[in-house]
């Protein structure tokens, strides 16, 4: 079977929306160390390999604002695809006390194969379907995991992140916190500024509108939750789309 690295759906939907997906598999593909990183199986299903949940939950998001989707499919421990060419953590050595042994010893060429076989032709991808409109509206999809290890719990449901651009971001967030039972936090659990980022590089240098949303991993695990969890995202998007008169 040919490896491909992304998936499109509803290429020709007619929304402005564009839905994404950094984060989506867990895939290692067979040019990387034979299709292993050398971690355990239980390792490659944790939140270190992939957002657990998001690709459902961006999918059926897509599907209810009749939008473009677009998805990864390698894992971020390959190479992360939300961050920009120059960054160190592109290949992670070790992420969340975890040491990755198919990343320990990969030098610039082993880099150089998997920007060219995975991250760049993503971009590319991701590019192309941001330009089809001129009013192209990004959400990216994530998620995050409750605990990290050494670390306090998460309170937090749902994160909305964002940058230089808070047209759409803050009115998301102050349309969610009137959701009796969700926690809400603004730049948590991570801060929405990443220089070269897929935000910064396809939203922000575009002054396209933009949200990255991450939904915490243990809310999206069943494939139920995930779609539920796409449905009730989307109306409230659109709401505040009109709201920020994006």
């Amino acid at each position: 079977m040919t490896y491909h690295p992304f998936e499109i759906e509803g290429a020709d939907r007619p929304a402005r929306w564009l839905v994404t997906c950094d984060h989506a598999a867990n895939t290692v593909p067979p040019f990387v160390n034979g299709g292993t990183l050398g971690l355990a199986e239980g390792d490659m299903a944790r939140h270190i390999a992939y957002d657990v949940g998001a690709l459902g939950m961006a999918r059926e998001l897509a599907r209810q604002l009749d939008a473009p989707f677009i998805a990864t499919n390698f894992s971020r421990l390959v190479i992360d695809p939300n961050r920009g060419e120059d960054d160190p953590t592109l290949l992670m050595k070790l992420y969340d006390g975890t040491i990755i042994p198919g990343n320990r010893h990969a030098g610039e060429d082993e880099l150089q194969l998997r920007l060219n076989r995975c991250y760049r032709p993503y971009h590319t991808a991701l590019a192309e379907l941001a330009a089809r409109r001129a009013d192209t509206v990004i959400v990216s999809v994530h998620s995050f995991t409750r605990q990290l290890q050494g670390r306090p719990p998460r309170p937090w449901h749902v994160g909305v992140l964002y940058a230089a651009d808070e047209r759409l971001s803050r009115p998301l967030a102050a349309r969610l916190r009137e959701e009796p039972d969700l926690c809400i936090g603004e730049n948590e659990p991570y801060g929405g500024h990443l220089p070269g980022d897929a935000i910064a590089r396809h939203a922000i240098a575009y002054e396209r509108p933009n949200v990255l949303l991450e939904v915490r991993n243990d809310l999206i695990e069943a494939e139920a939750d995930q779609v539920a969890w796409g449905r009730r995202l989307a109306p409230l998007l659109e709401e505040a789309a009109e709201t920020a008169g994006v």
